[in-house]
C-alpha cells in the first residue's frame, strides 16, 4: 500500500499541470534548441524560437523582400556603406532601452571573437561598425556585399543587449514579442507575452514548446488534446490519417524546403553531363510525390523556391522520358551488358522517407540499365561522408538556406568546396563563378534578378543537382487555435498573431 502513495499524490499534481497548460498554446517540436543566443544557435529550433524573443534590424516578407523592423529605414551611401536608422522607444525585456550600442555590440562580439560561433562567417566582409548616436548604426564593408541586408534579418541575427557574453544563453533578454521564461533540455521551452512590445502585441499569453522526439508520440499528443499544434513534424501518411479526426485541423501551404539529389562530379561516370541528364530523364517524380508524400510536395526546377523574387522557372526541365535517358547513355558510350550499363552507389541516412525514395530510384534507374546500390548509415556517419565528398550520389534537403540567392555562392562557386562550404560535388564553371560574384556585388534589384536568371539556366543545363521537389508546410492543430497563417518558410512567425479560443 505504501507504494501507491507517491502515485496518488502525483496524479493531482499532473492534473493541475495539465489545467495550467490549457492557458498556454502547446506546440510540439522534435528536439530542443541547441542555443537560443541568436549569435550562436544555427539549428532550426534555435532560429525559429529565437526570432520570437529577439528582434532583428530588418525582416523578411513572404516573397523574401526585406522590410523595416528595428531599423525604420536604411540608406546605402555607397556599395560598402550601409546606414541603419533605428526605431526609437524600443526596450529590452528588462526595461533597458535598445540603442545603436547594443546593435554594434551584437555584431562586434562575433567579429572580434568575444563569442565564438559559426555565424561569424556571414559577416566576414564587415570591416567595422560605427554608432555615432543612439539611433544610427553604420556598417562599413571590405567590399560590396549585397547579401548584408539578408544577414541582418530575422532568422539570421537578433539583437542582444550590450555586454552579453558567452553565458548569455543562461539569462536571455531580447526585445521581441515574447519573453523567455525557462527551458529544460529535451523537455520544453516556455515563452510568455511581452506586454510592453513596441509592435503589434501577440494574442497568446504563453507558449510551451514541448520536445517530443518520437513521431507516434507526437501524433498521440495531438489526438488526445495535450498538445495544440505541430508543424512539419509528422509523416505524410500520418497527416492523412489525422485529417479525418474531427477535433483536429490540417492546413497546408506551399513551402520552400527543397529535396535534391546531388552528384559527385569528380566521379569518372558522373562528370559526363550526358549521364547526369540521362539520370534526370529516368526519374519519375510523380509517383514519389503522390505515394511517399501524399501530394504534399511540388516538382522543383531551381534551388530557389517559386515564391522568391529571383526565381526563374523558364529553365530546362527534365520530365520523365526513359527513352531519352537510354539514348543519352548510349551516346555517352555506356551500352547495356547483361542488363546493366554501370553501377552507382547512393548513400542515405536511416530517415524513412529518404530510404523509401532511394528504393524507388533504384527501380526507376534499373529500367534504363543503371544499377543503383544503396548504402544506409546513421545520420552522423552519412553527413560526415557528404561533407568530405565521399559519395557518388546522395539526397538531402535545403531548409531555409535556399531563401537567399547567395546560396549560389555557398553551393556552386568553384571555391566553395568542402570542408568550409557546400560545393560537395566539386562543380566548376567559370561563367557561374563570374555570375555569382557579380550577384553578390550588385545592389540594383532588377540587375541582380537578371544575373540569377542566367545562373539558374546554366545550372539547369549543367545539372550538378537534380532538384526533386519543394515540400509543403503542414500544420496539424486543434480547433481551439485560430489565425494560423503559416508562411512559406514554415517558421514560427505565425505565433505572433495566433489566438486561443
Amino acid at each position: 500500500m505504501r507504494r501507491l502513495v507517491p502515485l496518488l499524490v502525483l496524479l493531482p499534481l499532473l492534473a493541475c499541470a495539465a489545467r495550467s497548460d490549457r492557458q498556454a498554446l502547446v506546440m510540439i517540436i522534435e528536439s530542443s534548441p541547441s542555443n537560443l543566443d541568436p549569435r550562436i544557435g544555427t539549428d532550426a529550433a534555435s532560429e525559429r524560437i529565437g526570432s520570437l524573443i529577439f528582434d532583428s534590424l530588418v525582416q523578411r516578407d513572404e516573397h523574401f523582400n526585406l522590410q523595416p523592423a528595428l531599423a525604420e529605414r536604411w540608406d546605402i551611401l555607397d556599395p560598402r556603406t550601409y546606414i541603419f536608422h533605428l526605431r526609437r522607444g524600443v526596450r529590452f525585456h528588462d526595461g533597458r532601452p535598445l540603442t545603436s550600442r547594443d546593435v554594434k555590440w551584437t555584431f562586434d562580439s562575433l567579429l572580434k571573437g568575444t563569442v565564438v560561433s559559426a555565424r561569424a562567417g556571414a559577416y566576414r566582409l564587415v570591416e567595422s561598425i560605427d554608432a555615432p548616436d543612439d539611433a544610427t548604426v553604420i556598417f562599413h564593408l571590405k567590399e560590396p556585399f549585397a547579401p548584408l541586408l539578408w544577414n541582418v534579418s530575422n532568422g539570421a541575427m537578433g539583437i542582444v543587449p550590450y555586454g552579453s557574453g558567452k553565458d548569455f544563453n543562461q539569462s536571455l533578454i531580447g526585445s521581441g514579442p515574447f519573453k523567455f521564461a525557462h527551458a529544460e533540455l529535451d523537455k520544453e521551452v516556455v515563452l510568455v507575452r511581452n506586454e510592453e512590445y513596441w509592435g503589434e502585441k501577440p494574442k497568446l499569453a504563453r507558449i510551451r514548446f514541448a520536445v517530443v522526439p518520437d513521431t507516434t508520440t507526437r501524433a498521440l499528443e495531438l489526438d488526445k488534446g495535450s498538445a495544440d499544434i505541430a508543424i512539419n513534424s509528422l509523416p505524410a501518411d500520418m497527416v492523412a490519417t489525422m485529417a479525418k479526426q474531427k477535433r483536429l485541423i490540417v492546413e497546408k501551404r506551399s513551402g520552400t524546403t527543397l529535396a535534391y539529389l546531388a552528384f559527385n562530379l569528380r566521379d569518372p561516370v558522373l562528370r559526363d553531363v550526358r549521364v547526369r541528364r540521362a539520370l534526370a530523364y529516368a526519374i519519375d517524380r510523380r509517383p514519389m510525390i503522390e505515394y511517399l508524400w501524399r501530394g504534399l510536395a511540388r516538382p522543383a526546377d531551381s534551388i530557389l523556391p517559386p515564391q522568391h523574387w529571383a526565381y526563374d522557372g523558364d529553365v530546362q526541365r527534365y520530365e520523365y522520358e526513359p527513352a531519352k535517358a537510354r539514348a543519352l547513355l548510349d551516346a555517352a558510350g555506356y551500352r547495356v551488358t547483361n542488363g546493366v550499363r554501370f553501377h552507382l552507389t547512393m548513400k542515405t541516412s536511416t530517415e524513412e522517407s529518404t530510404r523509401l525514395m532511394a528504393a524507388v530510384l533504384q527501380q526507376q534507374l534499373r529500367a534504363v540499365g543503371v544499377a543503383l546500390d544503396i548504402r544506409t548509415f546513421e545520420f552522423a556517419t552519412f553527413y560526415s561522408d557528404v561533407q568530405k565528398g565521399s559519395f557518388q550520389l546522395f539526397s538531402l534537403r535545403w531548409i531555409g538556406g535556399n531563401e537567399d540567392p547567395d546560396i549560389f555562392e555557398y553551393v556552386f562557386h568553384s571555391t566553395s568546396t568542402p570542408p568550409k562550404r557546400a560545393n560537395r560535388g566539386y562543380y566548376s564553371n567559370p561563367r557561374v563563378d563570374a555570375l555569382v560574384d557579380a550577384g553578390r556585388r550588385e545592389l540594383d534589384r532588377e540587375k541582380r534578378k537578371a544575373i540569377y536568371f542566367e545562373l539558374q539556366k546554366i545550372l539547369a543545363d549543367d545539372l550538378p543537382y537534380i532538384n526533386l521537389w519543394y515540400l509543403d508546410n503542414v500544420a496539424v492543430h486543434s480547433s481551439r487555435i485560430i489565425n494560423i497563417q503559416v508562411n512559406p518558410s514554415g517558421n514560427y512567425e505565425f505565433l505572433r498573431r495566433a489566438e486561443l479560443r
